[in-house]
């Protein structure tokens, strides 16, 4: 034992398990009149926000929820989604959002698979929540939320609405921080593509420490005001509903992504973050002029999922957002790398600039470990920008695991490193940039085919909004690859036309023989559904 190991340790006076509930205590007894959330002409304090939280925390334990059990929510960006974020785990219960544009069968899956013991649900869902509800064959909890901003269909399925529920609760409720900065506070569900979704655990410890890497890696400013045009349900936000309660920011809420409500929000309450899908950009900036509300401060935007194409963050850039893209997948809650900036770019030409941004950068700082590397030997690929790896990443942020999936989870977790299934090369200046996922590198005659940089082609295109390549089964050369293309609105192309376009600008064999026009799917976050477009391509 030497010097330092005697006498010396953690106790009750230098520990406490972190957990990002208490940012929201925190920040209430520091700024209590600041305002917390904005929904439609309602404000909430962060007095009141803390309140509510504590009420539903309450609440929920009169009702013998907590320890282990598992909450359900199916709701828009609404101010019972922040609450939510705070008030389930302040009763110890574990919070599972899930995705509004699911079909009944998943949603009844993901209720009885991760044990749900109450539920919290929109009106707007009730045509798939009690259908859900009926097939999943048991009894829980259900509370309504009747939004006054929804006036459409949908009825009450459970037995109290949520404001009532909160009453019934105490403000003065006594929470406790977890035991253990490991145990879970989370239940997100994968997309489920091929089969059942998987059930990924969050901790404690990994939403404390990815909402503070939000701030360090965006520089998150005191007094925030973050427009929610991204899915809470997603990744938590992103794990945005703690950071920027961190900050002692406002959340300002949205049912949903209408442009001209976005463009009016951000210039009524001068709006400084917001996060999106590139198919939320796209959106943005197709939007017709007049529902193009002009503000003049410069709004801060971040976007994952896929490479934003350059003219889409040039555009964006002309419009008054400045544009940061991220990498994260759901198993690390969010957001693991971003393209940090460099000042030797300020001086680069626009089109290679957005270039440069575009890529997927660099590890957030609490993110213990990243490699591209082989996936079989764990050996980094060579920082060539050329030579391809797998995105292996470990360390604080990584899951616990998938809910009742051990082989699952020792899988993903092969060599001491989460594999993250995305295929990705790191350039010289050691920023990464994503070519693939596994399953969706293209092989046509032998030769491998990124789908990515096809897409990135076919998005420079000044006809093309945007774009989606997928392998197309050919007895001939086994797949080619066959582009889905939606255009913008009044512009005209040709199949012909974008494939001469492609071999142009990719070697030959790279080019797609077949080209769909026509609305591409996407979730719910904006990503495009490229299982759907799969089954399509098949079918032709």
């Amino acid at each position: 034992m030497n010097l330092f190991e005697s006498g010396l340790g953690f106790g009750p006076a230098n520990f406490t398990p972190l957990t990002p509930v208490a940012f929201l205590p925190r920040t209430a007894a520091v700024h209590p009149d600041r305002v917390a959330v904005i929904h439609g002409d309602r404000r909430i304090t962060y007095r009141d926000f803390h309140a509510r939280a504590r009420r539903l925390a309450s609440a929920l334990a009169a009702r013998g929820i907590g320890a282990g059990d598992t909450v359900s929510v199916m709701l828009p960006n609404v101010p019972a989604m922040l609450d939510a974020h705070y008030g389930v785990p302040m009763a110890g219960a574990i919070l599972n959002t899930i995705n509004t544009r699911l079909d009944v069968r998943t949603v009844a899956y993901i209720l009885g698979h991760g044990e749900a013991k109450a539920l919290i649900t929109d009106r707007e869902f009730a045509a798939v929540v009690g259908p859900a509800l009926q097939q999943l064959g048991r009894r829980l909890l259900v509370i309504d939320v009747d939004d006054p901003l929804y006036d459409g269909p949908g009825d009450r399925l459970g037995e109290i609405e949520y404001e009532a529920f909160l009453a019934e609760g105490s403000p003065d409720f006594d929470w406790r921080p977890p035991r253990d900065e490991s145990q879970a506070i989370a239940l997100n569900y994968t997309s489920g593509t091929t089969g059942n979704p998987k059930g990924v655990v969050y901790h404690h410890r990994g939403t404390f420490l990815v909402a503070v890497g939000n701030v360090l890696a965006w520089d998150l400013p005191p007094r925030a005001v973050y427009l929610w045009t991204l899915p809470l349900f997603h990744c938590n936000g992103w794990c945005y509903s703690w950071a920027v309660t961190l900050v002692g920011g406002t959340h300002v809420c949205l049912r949903k992504v209408d442009p001209a409500l976005v463009f009016r929000l951000i210039a009524e309450h001068r709006v400084t973050n917001m996060c999106g899908a590139p198919t939320v950009l796209s959106i943005l900036i197709n939007a017709p002029a007049e529902q193009k509300a002009r503000f003049d401060h410069v709004v801060d935007i971040q976007t994952g999922g896929s490479s934003p194409p350059a003219k889409v963050i040039k555009a964006m850039s002309e419009m008054g957002f400045r544009v940061m893209h991220l990498y994260g997948l759901t198993e690390v809650h969010g957001p693991s790398t971003c393209c940090e900036w460099q000042e030797a770019w300020d001086a680069l030409p626009a089109d290679e600039a957005a270039a440069h941004m575009a890529r997927q950068g660099v590890r957030n700082a609490v993110v213990a470990g990243q490699i591209v590397a082989d996936p079989k030997t764990l050996a980094p690929v060579p920082a060539d920008g050329k030579t391809i790896g797998e995105v292996l990443l470990r360390g604080n942020t990584v899951m616990l695991g998938y809910l009742k999936d051990p082989e699952a989870t020792e899988a993903a977790f092969g060599g001491g490193w989460f594999h993250t299934g995305d295929l990705a090369v790191e350039h010289p200046d050691g920023y990464m940039e994503i070519k693939d996922r596994a399953k969706d590198i293209i092989i046509s005659g032998g030769e491998n085919i990124s789908s990515i940089e096809v897409e990135i082609v076919l998005n420079r295109h000044p006809a093309v909004q945007m774009a989606a390549v997928v392998a197309r089964p050919d007895e001939k050369w086994g797949e080619t690859p066959c582009a889905f293309v939606q255009l913008r609105p009044g512009a005209e192309a040709t199949s012909d036309e974008l494939i001469e376009y492609c071999r142009d600008n990719l070697p030959h064999f790279a080019a797609p023989r077949t080209v769909v026009f026509g609305p591409l799917p996407t979730t719910a976050t904006g990503k495009i559904q490229k299982y759907t477009l799969r089954e399509q391509a098949r079918a032709l």
